[in-house]
């Protein structure tokens, strides 16, 4: 049975390799995309993949998700750390929902340090760099596996 996964992305994400590469790491944004997209091809799994610097489309996008996926990978970006839109919208969910985050928040400055969705998804990766993504999609899959 094919499963479909959105993976949402917040600001500055498109700016992977660009910025801060000894945070972030060399991969692009596009690299990224292609990298899920082949690892989705094998699993058999339908993605659609998305970024946006905007608050509200991001909402709006994960609304969609509730509707049309299977299961959610997100990564707020910065707005993990000040959005109650997002964490709002993530509780009208009841898909499983994986947080994604390329490096490790709570080794980095203080203020991100406060997570604002943490306690409202189902599961959380971080600090692998984008092979995190890879993780947290195969989580995801053992997660709608179980589920049936």
């Amino acid at each position: 049975m094919s499963r479909t996964v959105h993976i949402l992305n917040g600001p500055n994400l498109d700016r992977l390799g660009l910025r801060e590469p000894g945070i972030y790491g060399a991969t692009t944004y596009s690299e990224l995309t292609v990298m899920l997209e082949c690892r989705a091809g094998e699993l058999g799994v339908d993605l659609v993949v998305r970024q946006t610097a905007g608050e509200g489309e991001l909402v709006t996008w994960i609304h969609e998700a509730g509707a049309q996926a299977d299961g959610l990978l997100l990564n707020a970006a910065a707005y993990t750390h000040t959005s109650v839109a997002v964490r709002d919208a993530l509780l009208t969910l009841s898909i499983p929902v994986v947080e994604v985050h390329v490096s490790n928040p709570h080794a980095r400055e203080e203020f991100r340090r406060t997570n604002l969705v943490t306690d409202v998804v189902t599961a959380t990766v971080q600090g692998f760099g984008v092979r995190g993504y890879l993780l947290a999609m195969e989580g995801l899959l053992s997660l709608l596996e179980e589920q049936g």
